[in-house]
C-alpha cells in the first residue's frame, strides 16, 4: 500500500515538473495589458518638454519607454529607439535618474523622445508595473496599453514593434 502512495506522489511531482518546463520563464505577464494607462505625474527635465497624461490621451499610437542613464541595457537599446522615433511618437520616463547625468546622456546619444519626464521616486514605474529597466509599452489611440516589452529593444524587436503598430493603424 505504501508503494502505491509513493508511486502516486512521484507521478504527481513529475507531472507538475513537466508542466513547469513547458512555460517560458522570460514571459512576465502584465496586469495592465488591455487596460487604460495609469494616472501619473512626472517632473520636468530642463530644456525638454515634460510628458503628461494629456500626451497619452491623444488619438495616436504611442510608445512609452522607461529608462535611465545609469542603466547599461538602456544604452544598448538607444540606437533602436532612435530608429523607432523616426516613424512613431516615442515618449520617455526616466526612473530614479539624476537630471544632469540624464541631460548629458541625451545630448551624447541623441534624444529619441518627443517628451521626457522624471520619475524620481519610482512611483510612476510601480504604477505601470515596471519590473526593471528598460521596459517599453505601446499605448493605442484610445489610451489602452496593448503591448509590453521587457528588456532592451533590439533590432529584431524593432521589426516586431513596427509590425504590431502597422496592424493597429
Amino acid at each position: 500500500m505504501k508503494y502505491v502512495i509513493l508511486i502516486i506522489c512521484l507521478f504527481g511531482i513529475s507531472f507538475v515538473f513537466i508542466q513547469g518546463l513547458k512555460k517560458d520563464p522570460t514571459i512576465i505577464p502584465s496586469n495592465l495589458i488591455s487596460r487604460k494607462f495609469p494616472e501619473f505625474q512626472l517632473k520636468p527635465l530642463k530644456n525638454y518638454d515634460v510628458l503628461t497624461q494629456k500626451d497619452l490621451q491623444k488619438k495616436e499610437i504611442k510608445i512609452i519607454n522607461f529608462f535611465a542613464s545609469w542603466c547599461p541595457p538602456c544604452k544598448v537599446e538607444h540606437p533602436q529607439l532612435i530608429e523607432l522615433s523616426k516613424s512613431f511618437n516615442l515618449y520617455g520616463i526616466a526612473k530614479k535618474d539624476k537630471p544632469q547625468e540624464l541631460l548629458t546622456w541625451l545630448e551624447e546619444l541623441g534624444n529619441p523622445f518627443k517628451k521626457v519626464g522624471l520619475d524620481n521616486e519610482g512611483m510612476v514605474s510601480i504604477e505601470w508595473g515596471v519590473y526593471g529597466l528598460p521596459e517599453t509599452f505601446i499605448v493605442d489611440d484610445s489610451g489602452v496599453i496593448i503591448y509590453k516589452h521587457i528588456g532592451p529593444v533590439m533590432k529584431k524587436d524593432v521589426i516586431e514593434i513596427k509590425s504590431l503598430i502597422k496592424k493597429l493603424k
